[in-house]
């Protein structure tokens, strides 16, 4: 009986790699070259406008409509007024590059889908509903709020830059003003002379001036651009100085004095929050880390002692 039973599962064995071979020699498809060549000659054959789409980049062909899509999706589910207010943080942020209202938009809708999904189906495949809808739920909303926390980020670096930079460049606007220059001429000096984003919101400026805006407006459009209150200061001084004529150089110098002593205030301010901010650290990390290292070893030898009794 063992005989047969082996005789006949060889035979099958043999059946079988005999109908795999039959199959393969008797398949009429293309593989390998032949289907490549096959392919090329389909594509050569095809109309022209499918040619034309094909040749297009990928960018074109299905990155963008998809990115239209979302950037239109997010435009039905947005309120009227957030294009305005994503415009305002863009401007605060200094426009970065490629970035726009739509981009902003369409970035919200993919962050919402992508982090809803993720924080969904993870917990699903471990067999947690309860925290696939908690997870879903938070990653959805920290996805469609990730850009404008991006951009608050890329505003706030911005505008403590601009404030640390403000009274070193109104003490080069004195020193200009005061060797000659016009002040048109000494905040192009001073824009040239150093770097960034307050020297590239002078350019702007002197950019707007020269397109024929006048010097206060373009000094307001700067200030509206940043929320910096020292320079909003600086800008509502150099308004009423050329509004009433009084003398730019000594208003100049006021105000190169009032920044660099607010400058030392803030110094001093900084200085008087540390003993705040490391007794937290020093409670919770160090104090503990202290002790260990100093009463472990006698709480040890104090275990030690109670066991030989």
């Amino acid at each position: 009986m063992a005989n047969w039973v082996l005789l006949v599962g060889v035979i099958a064995v043999f059946a079988g790699l005999a109908g795999v071979i039959l199959a393969a020699g008797g398949s009429t498809e293309p593989t390998g070259v032949a289907r490549s060549l096959a392919a090329v000659e389909a594509i050569k054959a095809a109309p022209d406008s499918m040619r034309k789409d094909l040749d297009r980049p990928f960018n074109e062909r299905v990155t963008g409509p998809f990115f239209e899509r979302l950037v239109n999706l997010g435009r039905r589910f947005t309120p009227s007024d957030q294009a305005a207010r994503i415009k305002r943080k863009l401007d605060l942020a200094g426009n970065p590059a490629g970035w726009d209202t739509d981009r902003v938009l369409g970035f919200k809708v993919l962050g919402a889908f992508v982090g809803g999904a993720l924080g969904f189906f993870v917990p699903m495949f471990l067999g947690n509903a309860l925290w696939a809808l908690v997870f879903g739920v938070g990653l959805l909303v920290l996805g469609y709020f990730g850009p404008n926390l991006m951009l608050y980020q890329l505003a706030y670096e911005r505008s403590q830059r601009i404030q640390r930079e403000l009274p070193d460049a109104l003490d080069m606007l004195v020193i200009s003003v005061e060797s000659g220059l016009g002040f048109d001429a000494a905040l192009s000096q001073v824009a040239r002379n150093t770097e960034g984003p307050l020297a590239e919101e002078f350019f702007r400026a002197l950019q707007e001036m020269q397109l024929g805006t006048g010097r206060s407006d373009a000094l307001r459009a700067l200030a509206d651009r940043t929320d910096v209150g020292d320079l909003r200061g600086f800008v509502t001084a150099m308004v009423q100085a050329d509004a009433f004529g009084i003398p730019i150089a000594n208003v100049l110098r006021i105000q190169a004095r009032e920044m660099r002593i607010r400058r030392s205030q803030r110094a001093e301010e900084t200085a008087q929050k540390i003993p705040v901010k490391i007794l937290f650290p020093l409670i919770f990390c160090i104090l503990p880390s202290l002790f260990i290292v100093i009463l472990g070893p006698a709480a040890i030898q104090i275990m030690n002692a109670f066991r030989q009794f």
